[in-house]
């Protein structure tokens, strides 16, 4: 099936060829966009989940441990981790009043009500309760979907770039045939 569609590739005007191109590379530079906000969102998740096991296996009234991620804030009650949004939280901070973020720069005043839970932003603004092993499996399916998804781009788009590589050279080729031959 590839030889049919290097047949017609070759017999393309430099124009259409040109086109043809443009149009890859824009795909290739898509597909790498993409790649890397699953990168970034996958490294979140990873984030997450990390936090939610060291929190699950802190016994309840010790002393926070210190967790250290990229880009979350932090909070003595609550740690809300941004992208995924999981809220969590100790049982010695339960009641306590907190600030939760609705966006980047905008916190609200909240109180704590249930230290044993965890909410799940599951997209489009809609939340779900869950255990803390729940949200850690919740992330961990979203972390092996979203590597899914980057391996299968990433073999996407390196097929992509051979192909605007390949028209590339003959697009060169074409130019350097049609400069050397004089018109007619």
């Amino acid at each position: 099936m590839a030889s049919p569609a290097r047949i017609e590739v070759d017999k393309l005007s430099v124009e259409q060829l040109k086109a043809l191109k443009e149009q890859t590379d824009l795909e290739v530079n898509l597909l790498q966009d993409s790649l890397t906000k699953i990168r970034t969102a996958a490294t979140r998740l990873e984030n997450a989940t990390a936090a939610l096991h060291e929190l699950s296996l802190r016994p309840h009234g010790t002393a926070h441990p210190t967790i250290t991620l990229s880009s979350p804030q932090r909070s003595t009650c609550a740690r809300v981790l941004s992208l995924v949004n999981v809220f969590v939280s100790d049982s010695a901070c339960a009641g306590k009043k907190l600030l939760v973020p609705l966006t980047a720069s905008l916190y609200v005043p909240g109180t704590l009500d249930d230290a044993e839970k965890v909410l799940v932003d599951v997209g489009t603004g809609y939340f779900i309760e869950k255990t803390m092993t729940q949200g850690k499996e919740y992330c961990e399916r979203k972390i092996n979907l979203l590597k899914s998804n980057f391996d299968e781009l990433l073999e996407m788009a390196t097929k992509k770039k051979s192909i605007a590589d390949e028209m590339g050279m003959l697009l060169q080729a074409k130019l350097r045939q049609a400069s050397a031959s004089p018109s007619s």
